[in-house]
């Protein structure tokens, strides 16, 4: 294996197939890019002063107009045009690949779309003399807009404006007040993430999938610097729980009768280790009245909520809605882009006063679902949110700007109305509870009871569907009174598991861990789901997906470190505060990762043999429909001429068959037919619904049942006169 540790930086290949055009003025004018055509419209908007002229090329609309005597031009990108590949594209896959080149996203054949983009501003850039970057505000928006400037406008100097919202006035102050150059602090931390997770990715990956075929299996595997780590931390509570021996315990129970009001009071021992003591508190109380020992009331201060970062949202919108942290964030893009509310990828939990809390409170307020909270708020001689921690150099929290979103679908609705109301309610006044904790004497045995219930709301007011309190409201007690008991159970109860993490529980420990960012967490998440590494929305690891943490975990453990992941992060950080250059951070990553895949040369033919078994089971769950009539198994076949079918394993002695559709995705489903008891499966098509289908019965419904499927009448035509 090579021991070079210096990657060879970075090169271009560009296109050259680029229909040449007019210049799209005779005059000298300003380009801003922006990062998707969505907000060039929105700047364009936001800064013409005269009537806008849209200008197509290559079916892609720029926007020119002018601003102050002075003409513009805004074009939009889409996401990342350029990504990093292997320099030298080898015929057959090996490992270490360190020598790395920047191309067009479009050299996948799965990107072509994105071409005519990279076309469009190739033409309209001819001419211009001054650039301003208007992308995001972040480390992927900075290295997304210096990719275009030095490869496609040929030029590494322009200006950046820098916005939290699309709304009109937050623009024009951008544009007014835009830094004279590119913020290269952003953009090294980006170049280096974007190097890092690259190299990190490419040899990881292809190790694992040729350690696989070596062992006479294939499929393409897949690890990164934040993804294994991730998959090991599931991995691990999933250990847990399979491991976990439940404990039994016991548990006494009365329910007293306080003047014809029910009151559940539990045993002040809250878990009986050891069944007899349990049975002797039991006989020792029973048939005895309950008697008022003493009464603890007091009032405690709830105060509100902070405002949304990223993380806390997509948490937040998981547990009301149940909206994936991917969806969550498409979700909050879309508003965002509508200028509905203020740019979603921030780690802040702060609102700085700038933004206008009146101004925005008074354009919330013609929203009229939200006209009577406004009013309570307008009110208040000064408007102070409740901030978290939590802050963000780039971006406050995330809040709405008071524009309504002309065209929300109503997942995004249910995502807005969380935002807005999650905005008043940190401006709400702290929200008073009653507890109260009675303990009752039952013979010479004491019982708990808890009451609480909310006074005063303050800020529940305003968050009120979202802020679930149990309230439990205690009837009116005094000591040394006696209340019969209506009932008293001794239940045997066992310890249970920990919780499996949920893709709203994962997020937060991989934020309390350092593992990934605000933008890339839902991603690495999704990536998780489709390599088939984990699955159900209470996540459960595959077999396969454990095959690869175990593999790794006792061969190559360095490739699962949380710790190793975390310092990356660190070091972007410290490049972000301009403190390292991120060449010398990537040269440090390349040494640790020459290190690592050495290891794991070494290793290979044993990883190799664990993952093929995970993968030769995992293919026989997912391909075996059921039992065939001959008592072997019915399963998923492909022909010599490359149709599917499914056949049985007793082949020849066994000819069953049925047929299968041949588009779609097949997956398996996990329920049965009712009637002949064969898995369902399920048939997905592009932009068409899914479909279930039993091979033996036809079209079936989600429970299994037959599917009568209803024929199109054909419509009756009018004869002629």
């Amino acid at each position: 294996m090579p021991t070079k540790k210096t990657p060879k930086r970075s090169r271009t290949v560009q296109a050259t197939d680029v229909v040449p055009s007019e210049p799209v003025s005779n005059e000298p004018f300003t380009l801003i890019l922006t990062e998707k055509p969505a907000v060039a419209k929105k700047v364009a908007d936001a800064l013409a002063e005269d009537e806008i002229r849209p200008i197509e090329r290559f079916g892609i609309t720029s926007y020119c107009f002018t601003r102050g005597g002075r003409q513009l031009l805004v074009a939009p990108a889409v996401g990342h045009l350029f990504v990093l590949a292997e320099e030298i594209k080898k015929q057959v896959w090996s490992y270490p690949v360190f020598a790395t080149k920047w191309q067009p996203v479009f050299a996948d054949r799965k990107n072509t779309w994105a071409k005519k983009y990279y076309q469009n501003l190739q033409s309209v850039s001819d001419g211009a003399t001054d650039f301003i970057s208007a992308c995001d505000y972040d480390s992927e928006g900075s290295t997304i807009a210096y990719n275009i400037f030095r490869y496609i406008f040929n030029t590494k100097k322009g200006r950046r404006m820098k916005f939290s919202t699309l709304a009109k006035d937050d623009l024009i102050e951008a544009y007014e007040y835009a830094s004279p150059e590119l913020d290269f602090p952003q953009i090294n931390a980006g170049l280096a993430r974007h190097h890092l997770d690259f190299l990190w990715g490419i040899n990881v990956s292809r190790a694992l999938t040729l350690a696989l075929r070596e062992a006479g299996a294939f499929k393409v595997l897949s690890s990164g610097r934040v993804q294994g780590p991730t998959l090991a931390l599931l991995q691990q509570r999933q250990d847990e729980i399979n491991k976990f021996t439940p404990t039994p315990y016991w548990q006494l129970d009365s329910v007293i009768d306080v003047n014809g009001k029910e009151v559940l009071a539990t045993h002040e021992t809250d878990k009986f280790w050891k069944k007899q003591e349990g049975t002797t508190a039991h006989e020792n109380a029973q048939g005895k009245p309950a008697v008022v020992e003493d009464i603890v009331s007091k009032e405690t201060k709830t105060a509100p909520p902070f405002p949304f970062d990223l993380t806390t949202l997509q948490r937040d919108v998981y547990q009301h809605f149940g909206y994936s942290p991917k969806q969550t964030l498409d979700l909050a893009q879309g508003l965002y882009e509508q200028a509905a509310i203020s740019y979603p990828r921030t780690a802040s939990q702060k609102l700085p006063a700038k933004i206008g809390f009146k101004s925005i409170l008074s354009n919330l307020k013609k929203q009229g679902l939200y006209r009577d909270f406004c009013d309570q708020l307008l009110t208040k001689p000064t408007l102070k949110p409740n901030e978290g921690p939590k802050a963000d150099p780039a971006h406050p929290a995330i809040y709405p700007t008071g524009n309504k979103p002309a065209r929300a679908s109503t997942q995004q609705k249910n995502v807005y109305d969380l935002i807005v109301r999650r905005f008043l309610a940190t401006f709400g006044d702290h929200a008073t509870r009653s507890v109260m904790n009675v303990s009752f004497l039952i013979g010479p045995e004491r019982f708990h009871a808890r009451g609480a219930y909310t006074v005063e709301p303050g800020w529940i007011t305003f968050y009120k569907p979202y802020a679930r309190f149990k309230e439990v409201i205690l009837p009116p007690l005094e000591k040394r009174e006696e209340h019969p008991v209506k009932d008293l159970s001794l239940l045997d109860k066992e310890t249970q598991p920990p919780n499996r993490f949920t893709q709203a529980t994962i997020l937060k420990e991989m934020e309390k861990l350092g593992l990934g960012t605000k933008g890339t967490r839902a991603s690495i998440l999704q990536t998780l789901y489709d390599r088939e590494y984990i699955n159900e929305k209470s996540i459960v690891v595959s077999v396969l997906g454990s095959a690869v943490v175990h593999a790794l975990e006792k061969h190559c453990p360095e490739i699962l470190s949380a710790d190793l992941t975390k310092t990356f992060e660190e070091d972007m950080e410290i490049i972000q505060d301009g403190k390292k250059e991120w060449e010398t951070i990537v040269d440090e990553a390349t040494t640790t990762l020459t290190t690592i895949l050495k290891k794991f040369k070494q290793h290979d033919k044993e990883i190799g043999e664990d993952l093929a078994i995970a993968f030769r089971e995992m293919l026989k769950r997912d391909t075996t429909i059921g039992t065939c009539t001959c008592g072997k198994n019915l399963i998923i076949r492909t022909s010599h001429a490359g149709k599917r079918f499914v056949g049985c394993t007793g082949y020849p002695d066994c000819t069953e068959t049925f047929s299968l559709p041949q588009k779609g995705l097949l997956k398996m489903s996990k329920e049965t037919c009712k009637t002949c008891g064969l898995f369902i499966v399920t048939i997905r098509q592009f932009r068409r619904r899914p479909w279930m289908l039993c091979v033996r019965d036809g079209f079936v419904n989600a429970k299994g049942e037959k599917q009568e499927l209803k024929k199109k009448t054909p419509k009756k035509t009018k004869k002629k006169a």
